[in-house]
């Protein structure tokens, strides 16, 4: 095998003098400055603020221009230069409306280009040249090698340095010349990227959330709730498509569905008229950014409401066929009393309010009609070939995990299920017991699986994707059980409860803080956990650092629907080789704000940890990996060349 190994490196490195280089390239790269990681979370579809943040590497883009420009350029010049970074298309047009001389529009090109030069030698300076270069525009990346590495030593190059840019002025290239020095300052400015958790649902534009990661230059996504939810749908979970419809009908978010992933809606339309009128428990919630008339928002409703009840139906044979799911409770469509409009729960009879039972059976409840059969198949027809769906989905496979260790921290969605006393929860499946790390391994086994295996629908694996959505054990809900029917059509609140795990509140302790990252083999003296999914109250006082710093919470509130109850609209994490800093986010207005003012959404920053020694790439993920092909690379050295 290691034979077979070495015959195809050599095929790579074809003589001694290749192998030495890149043994020498990799061994100086381990002493490189770790890359800055930015983390983000919970961003539920709203692109235009999850875009901004991005752009502006949540304040590294001006932090890194006040290092350099703070003696040369006043507060407004230096806002001007960072909304350049971000969007510069858009504010190169404004800019170019304020000059009605083209000589002066020619000097401040040539200024500009200037500063760009600096910006990003100063932001690549702990990249080695190769990588800038893959992170230059690839038509000016002569012209900028020129410009970078440049040298008036002997003043021997000085006119062949201006004259590059005149050049670049006179053919009429400036403006892509710095659309591309921008977007490179963006790429230096942030190494990688972490997505930890729902990207989907509830904003109105996580498909170009989705379009945006995939072309993003390096990332990893720790899948949400409502990410899986999605993931379930696609891979052939009737009961996950009803919960994304449903959530998308009672976001005014059928757009999505509809426009952005081109799945037919009209058959389930249909079945919506036939059977349900106006119901104020399935109305819309009204979105601020749309007009929406009252035809739309009852049609929204109808669907609502059939959709709805083709969840709770598809929910019920799952439950009975899983009892290990320990659900029996959520079989509720059971235990209503059809004539006196009546639900019993914990032997105590509720009345109901709003419901919608016309395709019930009271007999066999959790019967689908022929017709709303037809259509979730119909429904999961559309969905499984969504070309534009199946390239996100597939991305979403390709880049996402339940959990992910890297550089010493672990960042998860959701949580580790725990009991009151900080132990590990076990859940049976299949006649074995899991808990904690292994639990979530076997989860992440059955979603692949599932995912493999579109065709089918009521297996384990397909099964097991729901029970990530709405399950007591699951890592991504983290709940004893979730109440949806309840909130629909029970007025008493109590009955609404959904009892968080213990988890939420012992992440406040430290030692079950280094308890749980070391059943993931980390080192609890220097790791952190990174949690999203519940946002912070920070109106409340709620601080988002907890246990001592070893955890951090950075779900504050990206989406519109949680940032009256947050206060803010997100935090984020940055770590790079001096250490952490968290990032609280103002509410995003919008891009035409940020173009005609300079505002910016940054609000706090927070130093969570400090290196005691700048951090090598050599301890990092990336370290390790370069070790190995060094230990290769060296195995070859010895078996073929130094013989």
């Amino acid at each position: 095998m290691k034979k077979n190994f070495l015959d195809l490196l050599a095929k790579e490195y074809d003589c001694e003098e290749k192998v030495v280089t890149e043994i020498i390239n990799l061994e100086a790269i381990l002493h490189l400055p770790k890359g800055t990681e930015h983390f983000v979370s919970d961003l539920h579809g709203e692109y235009q603020a999850f875009q901004h943040v991005l752009r502006n590497g949540s304040g590294k883009v001006k932090e890194k221009i006040r290092d350099i420009f703070v003696d040369q350029l006043t507060e407004e010049e230096m806002n001007e230069l960072a909304t350049l970074v971000y969007y510069p298309e858009e504010k190169l047009r404004l800019i170019k409306n304020n000059f009605a001389d083209q000589q002066k529009l020619n000097d401040w090109y040539s200024e500009t280009i200037e500063y760009f030069i600096k910006l990003i030698s100063y932001a690549s300076s702990k990249y080695t040249r190769s990588k800038l270069r893959k992170a230059l525009p690839e038509q000016f990346v002569y012209v900028i090698e020129e410009l970078l590495y440049k040298t008036n030593e002997y003043t021997n190059k000085k006119y062949y340095y201006s004259q590059i840019v005149q050049q670049i002025i006179s053919l009429g290239q400036a403006d892509k010349l710095i659309t591309g020095l921008a977007y490179t300052t963006q790429r230096l400015i942030v190494d990688h990227l972490h997505v930890v958790g729902d990207i989907y649902d509830r904003g109105p534009e996580p498909d170009k959330i989705m379009d945006t990661l995939i072309n993003y230059h390096s990332v990893d996504i720790q899948w949400g709730n409502h990410d899986v939810l999605w993931l379930g749908a696609f891979s052939g979970s009737k009961v996950c498509l009803a919960n994304i419809i449903r959530i998308c009908a009672r976001y005014d978010n059928l757009d999505i569905i509809e426009d952005a992933y081109g799945i037919n809606l009209r058959p389930l339309q249909n079945l919506a008229e036939k059977y349900y009128g106006d119901n104020p428990a399935f109305r819309p919630k009204r979105n601020s950014d749309k007009d929406l008339s009252e035809q739309e928002a009852l049609q929204i409703t109808k669907i609502h409401q059939a959709i709805a009840m083709i969840q709770f139906k598809l929910e019920m044979p799952i439950i009975k066929r899983r009892p290990n799911f320990n659900m029996k409770r959520r079989l509720l469509l059971e235990r209503v009393d059809y004539k006196k409009k009546e639900v019993t729960i914990d032997d105590k009879a509720y009345p109901l309010e709003n419901t919608c039972f016309a395709t019930v059976n009271p007999d066999q409840p959790g019967e689908l009609l022929d017709e709303e059969k037809e259509v979730i198949d119909k429904l999961l027809f559309s969905v499984q070939h969504s070309e534009k769906l199946a390239r996100h989905m597939k991305f979403l496979m390709k880049k996402g995990s339940l959990y992910l260790k890297y550089n010493g921290n672990l960042l998860i969605h959701g949580c580790i299920p725990v009991d009151e006393q900080g132990n590990m929860e076990e859940m049976g499946i299949e006649n074995k017991t899991y808990a904690g790390r292994e639990l979530l391994d076997v989860f992440e086994h059955y979603l692949r699986k599932a995912f493999a295996h579109p065709e089918e629908t009521d297996d384990l694996a397909t099964d097991m994707v729901w029970y990530l959505w709405t399950g007591e054990r699951s890592s991504l809900f983290g709940k004893r059980e979730m109440t949806t029917f309840e909130r629909y059509f029970i007025s008493d609140k109590t009955t609404h409860k959904e009892t968080k795990n213990p988890y939420y509140y012992l992440r406040e302790d430290e030692d079950i803080c280094r308890k749980i990252l070391m059943e993931f083999g980390l080192n609890p003296d220097q790791g952190h956990i990174i949690n999203g999914h519940t946002p912070v109250k920070e109106i409340d006082g709620e601080n988002p650092i907890k246990a001592n710093g070893k955890m951090i919470v950075i779900d504050g509130g990206f989406s519109k629907a949680y940032q009256s109850t947050t206060g803010i609209a997100g935090y984020t994490l940055l770590y790079n080789s001096y250490g952490m800093q968290l990032v609280a986010h103002q509410k995003f207005t919008s891009k035409e704000d940020v173009l005609l003012h300079g505002t910016d959404v940054l609000s706090v920053r927070r130093l969570v940890d400090k290196e005691l020694e700048r951090k090598k790439v050599l301890e990092t993920n990336v370290g390790e990996e370069l070790l190995q092909e060094i230990f290769m690379l060296n195995s070859l050295l010895e078996d073929r060349y130094m013989k």
